[in-house]
């Protein structure tokens, strides 16, 4: 590969010699002096850089403060100048937003309308969730809400199809990057056997799959990271396979496209994973990032844990499997090995008892207090099987084996969850922190597993609801 190559707004674009963690977002308003696409928070949170990538996928909103350029290789981009039509004629997302007055100070606008335009490229109409990763401070998000709903009415232009016939031969994907600057050049691996082969080859690399964390490396913490290699070409690890009374999901796969398929097999998980960030960074972040990451906060630990999930990991061509709560040594500290990668996570087809559940101070766009993942098995009154598993309890995502234990051959009754609640406080010694005191976790985690017993039970367990 002789750079990096991508369509913007329409016009093809190489670059060489840029830094291999330079963010779209700078180098759009510095280089390119694309300056409607905003720099607010920085850090994937605010929605103000929001551009639309279109790849084989196609159209997603996405942050463009938090992704590096080499993951756009081989992508169309477009960003707010790029929205209008060839004879400047309006998207009907910037129509209505003027029409039902959607915008005051403008400063969030560009970022809304590009949500906006991509929820509306693909038929989305679940506005609430669409709009999650935006914030606007001061129009309100009513009027803002009435133009997407007016817009989702009419038909999309014919020029926001124009970037879809983009990827086939026109450039190429995978390789080295060129690089003429002081870092390494970036590695794009379009295999996992190129994965693996680039691992073994440079074992300190950083490995970069959706950047919504490393990203914050560079914005906040100006960290130099070399030599880099992108996940994101790396197509078999973007697969979901179904293998009879399995699932197994690779690496890569986003966040969005994992909570799209668990819609059927494990709705409670596909719930859980709608809560994760926003669209933008779901559009991003791949379930192998939030397993390798190794956060004792991270939303799909705790769930995969208590569906008994096997983590598939690599090193050169040497596989191996474990229970993913084995994964986890101690914080920030996973059993993988110099040059080793995730390579998938495997968890059963099916679950019925299977819940998830995620306390944080906002319903939308916010980091777990508690996340805690139950599955209980009970035969003939009596439960046979327990697993359950928090997250935000302890430096580690981690399984509350007494709790199991005071729960197995016991009635399925209240008295016996109450029983079991009192035993986890043997399991768990949470933090205080600014996101919770260690006994609002404690009693919180508790009743968890009281919710889940009237969840079973067929009670209105949802935050979303007031029963009486």
């Amino acid at each position: 590969m002789t750079g990096i190559a991508f369509l913007l707004n329409g016009t093809p674009v190489r670059l060489m010699g840029e830094s291999p963690t330079r963010t779209l977002l700078d180098w759009l308003r510095e280089t390119r002096g694309l300056k409607g696409t905003k720099e607010g928070c920085n850090e994937g949170d605010c929605g103000a850089c929001t551009v639309i990538v279109t790849d084989g996928d196609g159209p997603k909103a996405v942050n463009a403060c938090i992704l590096f350029l080499p993951q756009v290789h081989g992508k169309a981009i477009r960003t707010v100048e790029g929205l209008a039509g060839p004879q400047g004629e309006m998207h009907p997302v910037q129509q209505t937003m003027v029409d039902h007055h959607g915008s005051q100070c403008g400063f969030c606008t560009p970022g809304f309308v590009m949500s906006m335009a991509a929820a509306h490229a693909t038929g989305r109409r679940d506005h609430d969730d669409v709009l999650a990763g935006n914030l606007c401070r001061c129009t309100g998000y009513a009027p803002i809400l009435r133009a997407a709903e007016a817009a989702a009415t009419l038909p999309v232009p014919d020029w926001m199809a124009e970037d879809l016939p983009f990827f086939s031969d026109q450039i190429s994907q995978g390789g080295s990057a060129q690089q003429t600057g002081g870092s390494a050049p970036p590695l794009l691996p379009r295999s996992s056997d190129e994965l693996a082969a680039a691992c073994l080859a440079h074992p300190e690399a950083t490995l970069i799959a959706g950047a919504t964390d490393v990203g914050l490396w560079i914005t906040k913490q100006l960290r130099n990271l070399s030599p880099v290699i992108f996940l994101n070409s790396v197509a078999d690890l973007q697969e979901i396979e179904h293998q009879g009374q399995s699932i197994r999901i690779g690496a890569g796969v986003t966040v969005e496209a994992l909570r799209l398929a668990m819609q059927a097999p494990h709705p409670s998980f596909a719930e859980l994973l709608r809560r994760y960030a926003s669209v933008q960074v779901r559009n991003s972040a791949t379930i192998g990032g939030n397993i390798a990451n190794g956060s004792p906060i991270g939303d799909s630990p705790p769930a995969l844990i208590a569906l008994d999930a096997r983590l598939h990991l690599r090193r050169g061509d040497d596989r191996r499997e474990m229970p993913l709560e084995a994964f986890f040594l101690d914080y920030r500290k996973q059993d993988r090995r110099p040059g080793e990668f995730v390579e998938a996570v495997t968890i059963p087809a099916t679950a019925p008892a299977f819940r998830a559940y995620k306390l944080s101070k906002r319903f939308d766009q916010d980091i777990s207090a508690v996340c805690g993942g139950f599955n209980i098995t009970v035969a003939e009154g009596r439960i046979a099987a327990a697993r359950i598993a928090f997250g935000g309890m302890a430096g580690i995502p981690k399984r509350a084996a007494g709790a199991e234990a005071a729960l197995l051959g016991q009635p399925w009754t209240e008295a016996t969850i109450r029983a079991a609640m009192t035993a986890m406080a043997e399991d768990f010694q949470p933090l205080a922190d600014m996101r919770a005191s260690a006994g609002y976790r404690m009693r919180t985690a508790q009743n968890m597993l009281l919710r889940y017993f009237h969840d079973l039970a067929g009670q209105t367990v949802s935050v979303l609801e007031v029963a009486p």
